[in-house]
């Protein structure tokens, strides 16, 4: 089971991938945490861990709020994100994703005011190939949209949850301090496109796709880069 929740006033997808009967593991949960458990709750799961595709805030607003609200239920929750997005998570993150959001213009003030939200407490760092929680969702690094950018993918499910790497007819932004296009336009290339045709992509934002859409139809170079 895949269920996606659209967060937040940028329109973030958080996923919530069962892992078992009542088990699951939370991507992206970018902002609406009380939204975020009540849906959990309601599908009567319970979160074994957090992951995150990379640092930025609509994707990881959320992440402290849950932690806190299951462990008050005496749940631990893990959450997990790669090493190359360490900056995001510091003792001065705030201003970071703050210039981040400066990128946007005025907009932006007004988002960052709306999203921030303490970042949370990483208890495990993100590695090529790693299986999650020893699931089906194994790790792919693909830098670009940030340093530490990473895309979940299972071949079980012939699903792959990519962050803002690579979205419907679109690539994710890096005219921030750390993207880098060349990386990003290499890992979606070398990486994403590589992998079976019928590969369904769930993106960080917008509508789903698969892999043989967007290698038809996404351009790359000339692509969107709205997130």
């Amino acid at each position: 089971m895949v269920e996606r929740i659209i967060v937040g006033p940028m329109y973030a997808n958080t996923y919530i991938v069962s892992t078992g009967k009542k088990e699951c593991i939370i991507v992206d949960p970018g902002a609406d945490p009380v939204h975020i458990c009540s849906r959990l709750e309601t599908l009567n799961m319970i979160p074994q861990a957090i992951v995150l595709t990379h640092g930025h805030l609509d994707h990881m607003g959320a992440a402290r709020a849950i932690q806190e609200h299951y462990r008050e239920r005496g749940t631990t929750i893990p959450v997990g994100v790669h090493p190359g997005d360490s900056r995001y998570f510091s003792e001065s993150s705030s201003r970071v994703h703050e210039l981040a959001f400066e990128t946007l213009g005025e907009m932006g003030g007004v988002l960052f005011e709306e999203l921030y939200a303490a970042p949370p407490d990483i208890d495990f760092e993100l590695e090529e190939g790693q299986a999650i929680l020893d699931s089906d969702l194994i790790v792919m690094t693909t830098p670009g949209h940030t340093p530490g950018s990473v895309c979940i993918y299972s071949e079980q499910r012939a699903a792959l949850f990519s962050g803002d790497t690579l979205i419907f007819t679109g690539i994710g932004k890096t005219d921030l301090s750390d993207g880098d296009e060349d990386a990003l336009l290499n890992s979606i290339r070398t990486r994403l496109y590589t992998l079976p045709a019928d590969t369904r992509l769930f993106p960080g934002h917008g509508p789903f796709s698969n892999i043989e859409r967007e290698i038809q139809n996404n351009t790359l170079a000339e692509a969107q880069r709205t997130f």
